[in-house]
């Protein structure tokens, strides 16, 4: 079989799992785990068949015209480099994980069967950002990636929290959609062709007129799908959804979207040092506000939610700087962690008997009850934080490596960017290390009450735990043999920045470590919390009721509040982004939209009902005229001739005045 065609089934084989699984859901049950895990896992095998064929060496490419457009040409097409290749892989693997893990996690879900569907829905459309060499094709794997979030974020739709994450989700990323729609228009516009190797040779050539427009559109699509600043307000609220989703969509797609787009088409931005200094400043903001907001955060999923926005900020810098290599290898190194953190946090919610969306102070004695998540959640919490010899240490090294050169010598990227990605970059070490560090310590080392035992984890859960452990500890291992897939060697760190970024996390564990322990000394054990106890149920039914529960009291052992001081209450709301968006959009549009229906109701109707009433009373007049009675009509006749009469002689006498 040609690698082309093993390329055409990657995405192929999660579609058709979809499309049999919406199909047999209700006639036939017994198929379902079978079509929600084999058809991605066969995707998955494939597409490291095609990643081990192309090897990073020459692009696999093929293509065919669809229906004429009367202008630019829109082909249905492969473009497989050494990127596309290894995101591939990535994006098969962690969504078979996911898809086992649910198998366990959502075993009695009476709404499985769509779920899973849905799953393997979003897993062939981000393969097929990821392969395909047309940019209306993309387009079309970015939208149906956003309708599968919207449908899976809602999972739980008996809660009011469910039903506005999704919506949220669906119009925040769509807000950058509606630019990023324009901006691929321009794009093709000025390169006069969608494919994307067209576009790049237009680029190489010069014949892109408006670059800098372009790529600033462009950028806020990316935004709004890759939860930057300021469209990144969605991503935290997506929690409401069952834990697996948030880790397909944290680590595989979705988010993952908008850097691979960004790296596939790099120079297009890099042709603007406008749009690189603005992705630069994006995405410093986005790695030092986001890990700010986790520090303060009492959800578990938002801690890892808020992590996610930061570490996507560190591969929009990287990007930024000029370095696509390491915000690939970012990509890849996060997405094996992030889906870990989430798959473990799913454990613990289960053994906490309580959903992520209550505070860390419910947890109690966990350690010793999910030892599986325990073990493996330190690992990738190790990794976060960046730890040698952990994953995270080497790709974030790697974005600062690539940001210090630039900062440097300014050669990719303007050097003014490169020092804000650096400074930034180096802040965020430090933050990500203390609320990594604080997360476990109020997880498994807290002082809740213990809650009810559940029973043991399903296999399903804890060998997926495990099986994502490996890469999280030892992938960035591996730079060494995976440098034919990038654009440059090395990606190793360097001593400086080792040091610098290190020594950072170090410090920011050690402090947040010393102010835990002395808070925990100072404070008596917090009073016991009521919670759910579903002791029959499975995890995703204890985490779709527990959303209904009130928050506990603060937690006065919480060495986020002590570090961050005056600055912890805006952080834990966000710094009030979304009361902001409030005033100045959703308000000003809800005024409008309350305008307009009363110009309808006031003004437009009360002509259409005029109308309608001067139609009846005139319909009233002339039935009350028709009274059958011929003395009647000859008496109105009569007047009637009487008054013509006397008008013609008064007209008659006017003009013979005149």
């Amino acid at each position: 079989m040609t690698t082309t065609t093993l390329a055409v089934l990657v995405p192929l084989l999660p579609f058709l799992g979809a499309a049999a699984g919406l199909a047999l859901g209700r006639t036939a049950p017994g198929f379902v785990r079978p079509l929600a895990v084999l058809p991605t896992l066969a995707a998955a095998v494939l597409a490291v068949l095609v990643a081990a064929r192309q090897g990073g060496g020459a692009v696999i490419e093929a293509s065919t015209q669809l229906t004429p457009t009367g202008s630019v040409p829109v082909t249905l097409g492969l473009h497989v480099d050494g990127f596309a290749a290894l995101v591939a892989v990535l994006v098969g693997a962690v969504a078979t994980c996911v898809q086992v893990y649910s198998t366990g996690y959502l075993r009695d879900d009476p709404r499985y069967p769509s779920y899973a569907a849905l799953v393997s829905l979003f897993t062939a459309a981000m393969l097929l950002v990821v392969y395909t060499g047309d940019l209306m094709v993309l387009l079309v794997g970015w939208e149906v990636m956003g309708i599968c979030s919207y449908f899976l974020v809602g999972h739980y739709w008996e809660t009011p929290e469910a039903r506005s994450a999704s919506l949220k989700a669906f119009l925040v990323t769509k807000a950058g959609d509606v630019p990023f729609l324009f901006g691929l228009f321009a794009l093709a516009a000025d390169a006069g062709t969608f494919r994307i190797e067209g576009v790049l040779a237009a680029v190489a050539d010069g014949r892109l007129d408006h670059p800098t427009p372009v790529a600033l559109l462009l950028l806020a699509g990316v935004a709004g799908k890759s939860a930057q600043f300021p469209l990144h307000t969605w991503l935290p609220d997506a929690m409401a959804g069952p834990t697996p989703v948030s880790a397909l969509i944290h680590a595989a797609t979705m988010v993952a979207a908008g850097i691979y787009f960004v790296a596939r088409l790099l120079p297009v931005f890099a042709a603007s040092a406008a749009a690189m200094t603005v992705l630069a400043v994006m995405a410093a903001v986005t790695m030092a506000g986001s890990a700010l907001a986790a520090l303060a955060q009492d959800d578990i999923k938002r801690v890892l939610a808020y992590s996610t926005i930061g570490q996507l900020g560190y591969m929009a810098g990287a990007l930024a700087v000029g370095d696509r290599s390491a915000a690939v290898f970012h990509l890849l190194s996060h997405a094996a962690f992030k889906a870990l953190l989430f798959l473990a946090a799913g454990a613990v919610i289960h053994a906490a008997g309580t959903n992520s969306l209550t505070a860390m102070a419910r947890m109690g004695g966990l350690a010793r009850r999910v030892p599986d998540a325990y073990w493996t959640m330190t690992v990738a919490l190790l990794a976060l934080a960046a730890i040698p010899p952990f994953a995270g240490f080497f790709s974030k090294e790697a974005v600062l490596v690539a940001a210090e050169r630039t900062a440097l010598d300014g050669a990719d990227a303007p050097a003014a960017a490169g020092w804000t990605v650096l400074v930034a970059g180096l802040l965020t070490a430090l933050l990500t290390a203390a609320y990594a560090l604080r997360l476990w310590l109020r997880a498994f080392r807290g002082r809740g009450p213990a809650a009810p035992d559940h029973g043991r984890q399903p296999i399903a859960m804890t060998a997926v735990l495990w099986v994502l452990a490996v890469p999280s500890l030892g992938f960035g291992l591996t730079t060494a043999h995976v440098d034919d897939w990038f654009d440059r060697d090395g990606l190793g760190p360097t001593l400086v920045t080792a040091v610098l970024g290190t020594g950072l996390a170090v410090a920011g564990g050690a402090v947040t470590y010393a102010v835990w322990r002395t808070l925990a000394a100072r404070t008596a054990p917090p009073a016991p919390v009521p919670h759910v106890a579903h002791p029959d149920a499975d995890a995703g039914h204890v985490e779709a009721e527990a959303l209904r529960l009130p928050h506990p009291a603060e937690d006065p052992a919480d060495p986020g509040r002590a570090l961050l001081g005056p600055l912890h209450r805006p952080a834990a709301a966000g710094f009030h982004l979304d009361a902001l968006y409030d005033r100045v959009l959703v308000r000003p549009v809800l005024a409008a939209a309350s305008l307009v229906r009363f110009l309808d109701r006031e003004v437009v109707d009360t002509y259409v009902r005029g109308a309608g009433a001067t139609a009846k009373g005139l319909g009233w007049l002339v039935r009350r005229a028709q009274t059958g009675n011929v003395q009647t009509y000859l008496g109105a006749l009569l007047a009637g001739s009487v008054v013509l009469a006397i008008a013609a002689v008064a007209l008659a006498n006017a003009f013979a005045g005149a």
